[in-house]
């Protein structure tokens, strides 16, 4: 076995983008040393996302976040591919936060990450990784030459190219892109808002203000094989291509930044390979439709953070790990499922139109809406957390309001410290006695809710991630929940 240097940190997190800050926030949360490495020497001022889902939105919400949006723009009307949807079928759903830039989202980020004392290297890119027993080394390009750094675990939220990946030998299947995507920030221009996107003969275009003289627009012309581009698109073929699908000349407006995007979809075989982990855009690639993106990867991010920091401070030993890849490799292939679906319905010629008559037609059903809304919102999520029948079981923990003995608060605001929390809604001294053992990672609060998703419930574990790990009744064991997920409990230690 080789011996374990002295390490530069616990974690390293490979990208500086919202998934690799997300994590390096949660580790922090947990007690854990990270280091976040990023290729650039700044980061970038351009933002191919413009908002995030119901549920990343209630993430940021979770770790007290969602105020420095300032006051964000949330809608209910979205669509499946490119057929309207009203998210607010569900309780508290939305199609999610529109126009937030995601330069902001990741200064957001930043300042949290940063404030709870992660480290950001810039001007450093991974070029090489190599795993031992005990420990990982990470060769890196670094401002005053190569160096190398030594950790315990190694994030890999390096892009859908990422370099982490592809040094540990993890196989990237999928499918290859069919199709381009050009999208463009562009002034001056005037364009009708379509923000939705509008199928044309041809294609599809989209159009958001973004501003009183600036406008998004994403224009997919249809036959067009995508290359391998080695530069991004010249507003002259944005402009050529819009103008070929709507009849409009957008020709005399200014290109503030151009960028391009394709269809292809692919997943990571395995989130984890011994010491090296996934997350994000390294794990699954796929078309954005729903701003799907950026939000899995921050889902990602708060269910692998606080496992990691349990393992690298010793509060719990490295099977924990294996939950990761168990719980979001599922999530991971169903969102590359509802993305491909909406691909096809979306980006398709003529040869779909009765497929899209069909789906408009199911969306007017209630519960077919409910299932299409709970699968892009990510409300729908559940892991295997225990054995029991408790409804809540595995599923996050809807923002609800409680009244304890020092005033009202909420389950989103209990989750603020990124802690386990264990809610008695019955006083039940019984549930606050096995819990006691547990009281360095789990906060034990005792305040009833008259939120009718909790009635039937009469205490609830929520992990750090805000899913349920138990529930009474009929939701199993509770000192065996509080074990495996939160460690070794009082008689391991006496």
């Amino acid at each position: 076995m080789t011996a374990v240097p002295e390490l530069d940190a616990q974690v390293i997190v490979a990208g500086a983008g919202p998934t690799g800050l997300m994590t390096a926030g949660e580790l922090r949360l947990g007690g854990a040393e990270v280091t976040v490495l990023d290729r650039l020497a700044e980061p970038v001022s351009e933002s191919r996302g413009l908002g995030f889902t119901a549920r990343a939105t209630e993430v940021f919400d979770q770790r007290g976040l969602l105020a420095d949006f300032g006051n964000p723009e949330i809608s209910t009307k979205g669509h499946f591919g490119g057929i309207e949807l009203d998210y607010s079928v569900l309780p508290g759903g939305h199609f999610g936060v529109r126009n937030v830039e995601q330069t902001e989202t990741e200064a957001v980020l930043t300042r949290w990450a940063t404030g709870l004392g992660a480290r950001i290297l810039r001007s450093h890119e991974v070029i090489a990784v190599t795993q031992h027993d005990a420990f990982v080394e990470v060769e890196v390009s670094a401002p005053d030459g190569p160096r190398v750094l030594r950790c315990s675990y190694l994030v890999g939220a390096d892009g859908g190219r990422s370099t982490v990946r592809r040094a540990v030998g993890i196989d990237f299947p999928g499918h290859d892109a069919t199709c381009e995507m050009f999208l463009a920030d562009v002034a001056g221009a005037s364009i009708r808002p379509r923000f939705i996107g509008e199928r044309v003969s041809g294609g599809m275009v989209m159009a958001a203000r973004l501003s009183d003289d600036l406008d998004r627009v994403i224009v997919c012309e249809r036959g067009t094989r995508p290359g391998e581009r080695t530069a991004p698109p010249s507003f002259d073929e944005v402009a050529g291509a819009w103008q070929r699908l709507t009849g409009e000349d957008i020709g005399h407006g200014e290109a503030r930044w151009i960028s391009s995007f394709t269809d292809a979809s692919r997943l990571a075989d395995r989130y984890r390979l011994g010491r090296v982990l996934l997350a994000g855009d390294a794990a699954h690639i796929h078309l954005p439709a729903g701003g799907q993106g950026l939000s899995v990867g921050v889902q990602d991010a708060v269910n692998l953070g606080w496992k990691l920091a349990a393992v690298v401070t010793g509060r719990s030993g490295p099977e924990l790990l294996d939950t990761y890849h168990e719980e979001r490799h599922p999530v991971g292939e169903r969102v590359l499922t509802n993305t491909r679906a909406q691909g096809f319905l979306y980006l398709g010629g003529t040869e779909v139109e009765p497929l899209r008559a069909v789906f408009g037609e199911l969306l007017g059903n209630d519960d077919v809406a409910r299932h299409l809304a709970g699968m892009v919102t990510g409300f729908d999520v559940r892991y295997d957390v225990a054995e029991g029948s408790h409804p809540l079981l595995g599923l996050r923990v809807p923002p609800c309001e409680l009244l304890g003995a020092d005033g009202t608060t909420t389950t989103t605001r209990l989750l603020h410290a990124g802690r386990g929390v264990l809610l008695d809604l019955a006083d039940d001294p019984a549930v606050r006695r096995t819990a006691e053992g547990w009281a360095s990672h789990v906060d034990v609060v005792t305040a009833p809710s008259a939120d009718e998703r909790l009635s039937s419930t009469d205490a609830v574990l929520l992990r750090p991630d805000g899913h349920v790990a138990w529930a009474s009744p009929d939701g199993g064991d509770l000192g065996e929940a509080l074990g495996t997920w939160f460690g070794p409990g009082p008689a391991a230690h006496a």
